[in-house]
């Protein structure tokens, strides 16, 4: 009986779980029980086969002083990763964003056998900060698949193989998304407004942002209290989510689940979000957003000297133009917050341009083009076909 593809896959936080999931199906479409996989990931990746040997929330850490903190942890469980390889023996590993874990998880399975294809799905950013990332990221893996366009010359430069794939947060599906049926569960009138409220899906990112989250919403609600709160709780932090939401003044209404989350955004008059892949998913909603990001004080002042554009979201970025508003670290404040969306709340002209805004810049992200799963499967098959021909 022929051995399946035993393909490993490796993600560290909610993002890189739906990209894994995604990835997994399309690679089941094509082989059917011909496929078998292995590694890390969440709930998601978990429901296509993945049996994760830990929870990954362990893990989804952003910061440089949060990172160094949590080294022995990503440590411990960047070995755990390589004995699950040692063990399962996977014929490809795809190891998936999460920069600072997976290329220690890179490392251990090159040392384990370098004969196995090393994949990185989505690689670090290196044309807004860090630019040596693309050094080191090739003399770590074998191939590169890239979610932006104009990542490739940045890796190819240092030898790295580069396939474009596209962002799978640009092919996300609204068309069963229930917004009617979302508020009338959650008994708000038709012409109430709601204000959607995202405040990540890291620990750090509750932690540092919302706060100036939960300010501007006691702001807004004290000037309307018909404003209605809907509050998304990512499953990587539910647990503290509803713990901090439940200690809120006035109600809010927090919903789990990724169909529910669709038919919030779609529901949504505004929204305000942690900077992240939420924010090109709202875009693609059509809802006029205020993003806000803080990040610990070490890692901001390194950041700082880092950065090489004015701007942290992706469609801003491809706009090169702050069409959504961002208040980033001491400007990310419950008043600043607050007036950016109250403005916006209280006019649907400005929002209706925003909307178009956001769509123009989408589509030079790319809207529109082919599944990423699809073509990230495509290339992983197509690198473990050459792999067995040079053996």
């Amino acid at each position: 009986m022929t051995r399946p593809l035993t393909v490993m896959l490796v993600a560290a936080e909610a993002s890189g779980d739906d990209r894994g999931a995604g990835l997994a199906r399309a690679l089941k479409a094509r082989l059917g029980e011909g496929v078998r996989f292995v590694g890390v990931g969440g709930e998601r990746m978990a429901a296509e086969g993945v049996q994760s040997p830990f929870a990954i929330r362990d893990i989804s850490i952003l910061g440089i002083l949060e990172g160094l903190l949590a080294y022995p942890k990503i440590v411990r469980r960047a070995d755990e990763t390589a004995a699950v390889a040692a063990r399962e023996k996977p014929d490809v590993a795809v190891l998936i964003d999460s920069w600072g874990f997976t290329l220690r998880v890179a490392q251990r399975l090159r040392k384990l056998d370098p004969s196995l294809p090393l994949v990185k799905y989505v690689g670090p950013q290196v044309w807004a900060t860090r630019p040596g990332r693309a050094k080191t990221l090739a003399g770590a893996v074998d191939h590169l698949l890239s979610i932006h366009a104009f990542d490739a010359p940045y890796f190819e430069a240092e030898g790295l193989p580069v396939t474009f794939v596209g962002n799978s947060a640009l092919t996300l599906d609204f068309s069963k998304a229930k917004p009617r049926r979302l508020l009338a569960e959650l008994a708000i009138g038709p012409e109430q407004p709601v204000l959607l409220v995202l405040p990540g899906s890291r620990p750090s990112e509750i932690e540092r942002v919302l706060p100036a989250f939960e300010d501007a919403v006691n702001i807004l609600k004290a000037q309307d209290p018909e404003l209605q709160v809907i509050v998304p709780a990512a499953t990587t932090v539910a647990d503290i989510v509803k713990s901090r939401v439940a200690g809120w003044p006035h109600r809010a209404h927090i919903i789990e689940g990724e169909p529910a989350k669709l038919s919030a955004m779609k529901a949504a008059t505004v929204a305000l979000a942690c900077s992240g892949t939420v924010t090109t998913e709202l875009a693609l909603a059509g809802v006029a957003m205020v993003v806000g990001y803080r990040l610990g004080p070490v890692t901001a002042v390194i950041v700082r000297r880092l950065l090489r554009t004015p701007w942290i979201t992706l469609f801003n970025i491809a706009a090169e133009d702050f069409v959504a508003p961002e208040f980033i670290q001491e400007d990310c404040t419950g008043p600043k917050l607050a007036q950016a969306l109250g403005e916006r709340l209280d006019d649907a002209a400005l929002r209706h341009r925003q909307v178009l805004a956001q769509y123009a810049a989408l589509d030079r992200m790319g809207r529109g083009g082919p599944d990423p799963s699809e073509a990230a499967a495509d290339a992983v098959l197509k690198i473990v076909r050459e792999r067995r021909r040079v053996r």
